[in-house]
């Protein structure tokens, strides 16, 4: 069964018994080290989409985001800004909840690892962990890389730097507690074997298997005594909890795992999807797993991990000059262009590239030329021919008719078919593929010809009615991630917004609706040379 198995809806669900009808999504919780920029705006617009299109399903959704406040680097961080880390990590959680807060990101949960409640279970956990044998003490010598907060054996390093993020690592001599990943190396490799959807794209599992489990995987050093930001250890104070032992929790002490309250986790867990960059694919795919096996707790249905952006001269860097944040594109070309770009311009299969250029022409081409004219033209032939009232439908008027209704059941079809086996970006292709057919369409009828003639007035009424019930379609399957055009695109058909994913069943059943008397254009087309030097200094700033 795929998680994202678009088929009954949850009245539907109760008899067929196919589906949970509880929905939870989650992004990482981030590190909190100023702007967020556009790979973080991604996975965070990601799930806001798939708890939306979820919601409109007619599923009791719940979708986590936080920041992840404990370590060694916020404690520097904080010294260098001549603050405290509580002080330091409050600034960026206010700043994180503002950006989201621009993006209309739909969280339920924002997520501080600073919460007196979740420093509580973590305590529990580790002590839960050390009873049963799966933590023990030594001493931990090798190489630490402050920015990931990980470790790393002689081995792991390339060129003698950092796996992840290719900095200086260094080398660290300290009492520490190990928990035995090898006790469970087997357990985990047998949990891959039996559940094909667990890891998404299947890459990814392959990675994990030939360069972390059959190598033999290594314990982890789940403590520090080096630095004191952190959560302690209820038994040995003088130990800080590893950050990531204290990070990957949150998932289940965010709904109450260890609580007084443990409704929602009764309700909620296991997660249906986590949606976790590359960077920390080992962390979730391998540790996360292992402490919920240790834990006695169901693994989430699905992990899926996201590929990054990266400019023509590689990683987005703040010394390169080429970061580009979401809340600047947002500012000048609005919130629907932006996350449109954003999950648009990610495959599943590689690296998506940000380019000033690749920005201006998805703009330009993409939502200018094909949707925003397709709904103009449309809206002005229906005032033309029709005094703005939308014609009934009274059944297929040629071969062009049938095929453009093939083609929306089509890109129902596709849609669906990309969002489970996890081609986000395809899915917006799939869309606009039909956006094409239906201006496609409009060529083919050549509607100004069909009002010349009083015999063709029943094939000029059918194809007006296709146009309409299109654009009402698209504007459905947009929603998730393009609410507000979605609204703007309903208002000005004349229909109403308080729409489902079940509305899609209804292209026959378009009546009594009156478009607006003038169309205005949703989105208006750059001056690609000015925009793309506009983006550049964006950028250089």
């Amino acid at each position: 069964m795929k998680i994202f198995d678009l088929g009954p809806s949850p009245t539907e669900k109760k008899e067929e018994n196919i589906m949970d009808k509880n929905y939870y999504v989650t992004t990482p919780i981030y590190y909190p080290s100023g702007k967020f920029h556009i790979g973080t705006a991604y996975v965070t617009t990601l799930a806001d989409m798939l708890k939306r299109l979820k919601k409109m399903q007619g599923y009791d959704c719940l979708m986590l985001t936080g920041v992840d406040e404990h370590g060694q680097k916020i404690e520097d961080k904080a010294k260098d800004e001549n603050m405290s880390p509580q002080e330091y990590v409050d600034v960026q959680a206010d700043a994180a909840k503002k950006l989201w807060k621009t993006m209309k990101i739909d969280y339920d949960i924002f997520m501080r690892t600073t919460d007196e409640y979740h420093c509580k279970a973590v305590q529990e956990i580790f002590e839960r962990f050390l009873k049963q044998g799966d933590i023990y003490k030594g001493e931990y010598e090798g190489w630490y890389c402050k920015p990931c907060e990980s470790y790393f054996t002689e081995t792991q390093l390339v060129d003698g730097k950092c796996p992840d993020c290719g900095r200086e690592v260094t080398k660290m001599k300290e009492e520490a507690y190990f928990f035995n990943m090898k006790k469970y190396a087997d357990r985990l490799l047998e949990y891959y074997n039996t559940h094909p959807d667990f890891i998404k794209p299947e890459y990814r599992k392959t990675e994990m298997i030939n360069n972390f489990i059959k190598p033999g995987l290594e314990d982890l050093c789940v403590t520090r005594t080096s630095f004191d930001w952190g959560i302690k250890v209820k038994s040995d104070p003088k130990h800080v909890i590893y950050v990531w032992l204290d990070a990957l929790t949150n998932y289940i002490t965010a709904l109450g795992y260890l609580s007084d309250d443990d409704s929602k986790f009764k309700k909620y867990w296991p997660a249906d999807v986590h949606l976790v960059g590359k960077d920390i694919a080992r962390f979730h795919l391998i540790y996360w797993p292992i402490f919920l096996m240790a834990l006695d707790l169901p693994l989430p249905k699905t992990i899926f991990v996201h590929n990054w952006f990266v400019m023509k001269d590689g990683k987005m860097s703040k010394s390169k000059g080429n970061v580009i944040y979401p809340d600047q594109l947002i500012e000048r070309y609005g919130l629907d262009a932006t996350k449109y770009f954003l999950i648009r311009e990610l495959p599943t299969s590689q690296d998506g590239l940000f380019s000033p250029e690749e920005f201006v022409e998805r703009y330009n081409f993409d939502l200018c030329n094909d949707l925003s004219n397709l709904l103009n033209r449309t809206i002005s032939m229906v005032n033309k021919y029709f005094d703005g009232k939308v014609p009934e439908y009274k059944g297929l008027q040629n071969e062009v008719d049938e095929d453009l209704e093939k083609a929306s059941k089509d890109a129902i079809t596709n849609f669906e078919n990309e969002i489970n086996n996890f081609e986000f970006a395809n899915s917006l292709k799939a869309i606009w593929s039909y956006i094409s057919r239906t201006n496609k369409y409009i060529d083919e009828t050549s509607p100004w010809v069909l009002a010349k003639d009083e015999e063709s007035k029943e094939k000029l009424k059918s194809c007006i009615y296709h146009l309409v019930a299109n654009l009402r379609e698209i504007a459905i399957l947009i929603r998730p991630l393009m609410e507000d055009t979605s609204d703007n695109m309903l208002r000005q058909l004349g229909m109403s917004n308080n729409v489902t994913w079940d509305s899609l069943k209804e292209y026959k059943d378009i009546k009594n609706t009156k478009v607006i008397e003038k169309g205005e254009p949703i989105f208006m087309r750059l001056n690609a040379e000015e925009e793309v030097e506009a983006i550049k200094d964006m950028m250089k700033k």
